[in-house]
C-alpha cells in the first residue's frame, strides 16, 4: 500500500502570499519616484502590502510547526513564503527604527527667527520650543554657518553641492553683489521616493558670508530623520570644501623693500 504524502496547505499560502507582497512592495517605490502614483496611494499600497508579507511569515512559521509534526511537504515553498515576507518588511522594521530613533517634526532649520521662504505649498506648523531644542539635540551639526568668503564666490560652491545631489532646483538667485543675499529652493527625493522642499541662504557680510537651510517634507506626518540628516550631511561637506578652498588659496606674498639699503659711511667719507 502506498503511503500518500500531503503538500501542506500552509506552506502553499505562505509562498503565495510572499510572491504576491514582493512586488507589491518594490513595484510602487518605481511608480511612485517617478511620480506615477501620489503620496497618499503609495502609503496605502505598502501598508497593504505589509499585511501580506506579516500574513505570509505567519503562515510560514505555522507551516514550519505542521511539517515538523506531520512530515508532509512543503518545506522549500514555507521556506521561500518566509523569505519573501522578511524582504518586504525589513524596510518597514527598519522605518520604525527611524520613527522610534529621531523626533516627529515637520521641518528642521537653522534660522528659527527668520525662516526661509518655501517655494511650494507645504503646510508647516508651528515648532514649539521643547521640540526646538530635541532637534538641536539630534542635530548638533544643524547650524548657521559663517566663513571668511565673500556671498558671491560662496553661492557659486554651494550651488555645486546642489547641483552634485541632483536635487531638482525650482529657484536659484545669485547674489549681485558681495554683500548681497542669493537664496536656492530645490526638491530633494529620498529612495523611496519622499519629497522634501531644501531652501539655502547665502548671505553677504562683512567678513564674508553666512549660510542657513531649511528642509520640509511636502506630504509625510513623519519625515524619519531625512530632512536633519539631509542638512547636516550638506553642511558638512560644505565645511569640507570651504576648508579645501582656503588651505589651497593663494597666499599674498610679503611686501619687499625694492631700494637698497645706503652704503655704510667710511673713513674717507667722514674725513670729507
Amino acid at each position: 500500500m502506498r503511503i500518500l504524502i500531503r503538500t501542506s496547505k500552509w506552506a502553499i499560502w505562505a509562498r503565495r502570499l510572499g510572491s504576491l507582497a514582493l512586488p507589491m512592495t518594490i513595484i510602487p517605490i518605481l511608480l511612485h519616484r517617478e511620480q506615477l502614483v501620489s503620496s497618499s496611494d503609495f502609503a496605502v499600497i505598502e501598508a497593504v502590502a505589509a499585511a501580506i508579507a506579516a500574513l505570509a511569515v505567519l503562515l510560514a512559521l505555522g507551516a514550519f510547526a505542521r511539517l515538523w509534526m506531520t512530515g508532509d511537504r512543503g518545506w522549500g515553498r514555507a521556506v521561500s513564503g518566509l523569505l519573501f515576507g522578511l524582504i518586504c518588511l525589513a524596510p518597514f522594521g527598519w522605518f520604525g527604527y527611524q520613527a522610534l530613533h529621531y523626533p516627529m517634526v515637520n521641518e528642521v532649520t537653522t534660522d528659527i527667527a527668520v525662516p526661509l521662504a518655501l517655494t511650494s505649498d507645504a503646510q508647516v506648523a508651528p515648532t514649539s520650543a521643547a521640540m526646538r531644542d530635541k532637534i538641536a539635540e539630534t542635530f548638533p551639526n544643524a547650524r548657521t554657518r559663517s566663513y571668511p568668503v565673500d556671498a558671491t564666490e560662496m553661492f557659486a560652491i554651494v550651488e555645486n553641492l546642489v547641483d552634485a545631489r541632483g536635487w531638482d532646483v525650482r529657484v536659484r538667485r545669485a547674489p549681485p553683489t558681495a554683500l548681497d543675499t542669493g537664496t536656492i529652493n530645490a526638491i530633494a527625493m529620498s529612495l523611496i521616493g519622499w519629497r522634501d522642499e531644501v531652501a539655502i541662504r547665502v548671505a553677504g557680510t562683512a567678513q564674508g558670508s553666512t549660510i542657513d537651510m531649511r528642509s520640509v517634507p511636502l506630504v509625510r506626518f513623519h519625515d524619519f530623520g531625512e530632512n536633519g540628516r539631509r542638512i547636516e550631511e550638506f553642511l558638512l561637506a560644505l565645511d569640507e570644501k570651504i576648508t579645501l578652498t582656503l588651505r589651497d588659496a593663494p597666499q599674498a606674498p610679503a611686501p619687499t623693500d625694492t631700494e637698497a639699503p645706503p652704503a655704510p659711511a667710511t673713513e674717507e667719507d667722514e674725513a670729507e
